[in-house]
């Protein structure tokens, strides 16, 4: 059985280059990088060099880049660091219906202790409108969170716009007013530029970009106020106390250094397989809607519903055939609920239920693609059977062309 894996957006398979770079700082380059003799300094040249390749890929200073667990913990740092250090100018942070279960969850905790979430909505598109940003904003909202790229539909948010608008906020006085952006899914796959986004905080996660699980970064703008969330030490300008992960941070710089320089090469062919997988999706299957906007999307993510068929089912279907998708979000894994992605778009419950992520890497083959176009068809008809409702729209002759 031939085994393919479309689950990029979850996490992505370590690059050998990023393994032959780390695995020397797990075994004799083994200092603590705040030790002052030799082996202390060792590990903290490899740490300084990691740091100024991942501000490079994101076009920002080594000292703005603070190094964390993963993307989770940068958004918690990021939002609810703001959040607290700001709470004398207000208590209101603007957010999309659409962001990542950790951004959600905090901005849920925020509510819980007394501030005022505004959640904008993104229409059929998956896309955040601008005015509806400049709608929400009140004199007393602290921080405006919206992510550069949706890790479910791939959508690509207006972040440099809204990052305008609250610079024309700020130019009228309101200097505590800042903007957060959830790039973990962007970085690698686009272009990411935080001084054109003109974002204060931006975040990111080391395992989408083929290095380890276990660290991610936060940018942090000089000058932006940030309560620490991890306190006791010194390590990180004091944003995050505990000693540094050098093995993993060096594998982030290493996994940051490719991506930057293999970007164009990356993008140009997870785009072309992605068009060319959802041009046999849609010659081989009927009644399949894909979810987003089209254009504006990363160019290896494709989230398709498919019409009387449950998702986890599709995805276990493959799974037996050798084929990794998801149903959604890696972290939502386990919810019976319907992705509320997917229903922020104005899908029901159906397609909501329905739908599923087919996620592309750097290292995907067009022989993969075709294996996935030969079996998922099969799998999707086997499924759609042991539907009543498959049988009743086909009794009816309702038929199943739409395509969206």
């Amino acid at each position: 059985m031939q085994r393919v894996y479309l689950d990029n957006s979850a996490t992505t398979p370590v690059d050998p280059r990023v393994v032959e770079a780390m695995l020397p700082f797990l075994t004799e380059k083994f200092g603590n990088p705040s030790s002052v003799h030799f082996y202390g300094q060792e590990a903290r040249a490899a740490v300084d060099r990691a740091r100024r390749e991942v501000a490079a890929l994101i076009n920002a200073r080594p000292n703005e880049i603070v190094f964390l667990s993963g993307g989770t913990e940068a958004n918690n740092l990021a939002i609810r660091g703001v959040a607290e250090s700001s709470a004398e100018h207000g208590r209101h942070v603007i957010t999309s219906q659409i962001e990542h279960s950790s951004t959600r969850g905090v901005c849920d905790q925020l509510e819980r202790r007394g501030y005022e979430v505004a959640r904008l909505p993104v229409y059929e598109d998956g896309v955040v409108r601008v005015e509806d940003v400049r709608a929400a904003l009140r004199p007393d909202t602290v921080l405006v969170s919206v992510m550069l790229a949706n890790n479910e539909i791939g959508t690509v948010q207006p972040v440099a716009e809204i990052g305008a608008l609250v610079a024309e906020e700020r130019a009228r006085g309101r200097k505590h007013l800042k903007l957060h952006t959830d790039a973990v899914q962007a970085a690698g796959r686009m272009t990411v530029d935080a001084q054109a986004l003109g974002c204060d905080l931006l975040s990111l996660s080391a395992h989408k970009l083929n290095a380890p699980k276990g660290v991610g970064a936060l940018y942090v703008r000089r000058s932006t106020r940030l309560s620490p969330q991890s306190i006791g030490g010194h390590q990180e300008r004091g944003r995050r106390a505990g000693t540094e992960a050098v093995p993993s941070i060096v594998a982030f710089g290493r996994a940051a250094q490719l991506a930057r320089e293999e970007l164009g090469e990356r993008v140009a062919h997870t785009r072309s397989l992605r068009d060319y997988f959802e041009s046999g999706v849609e010659a081989r299957v009927s009644g399949v809607v894909f979810n987003g906007d089209r254009a504006r999307r990363l160019p290896h993510l494709s989230n398709v519903s498919f019409r009387f068929v449950e998702g986890e089912g599709l995805l276990i279907n493959l799974d037996m055939q050798g084929v990794a998708v998801s149903t959604g979000s890696a972290c939502s894994s386990g919810s019976l609920e319907p992705s509320p992605v997917i229903r922020a778009l104005g899908r029901d419950d159906e397609l909501a239920r329905g739908s599923i992520r087919f996620s592309l890497g750097k290292d995907t083959t067009r022989e993969e693609i075709d294996y996935v176009l030969e079996v998922l068809p099969r799998a999707v008809e086997n499924l759609r059977r042991l539907s009543p409702l498959y049988q009743k729209a086909n009794a009816g002759g309702w038929g199943l062309g739409v395509r969206g």
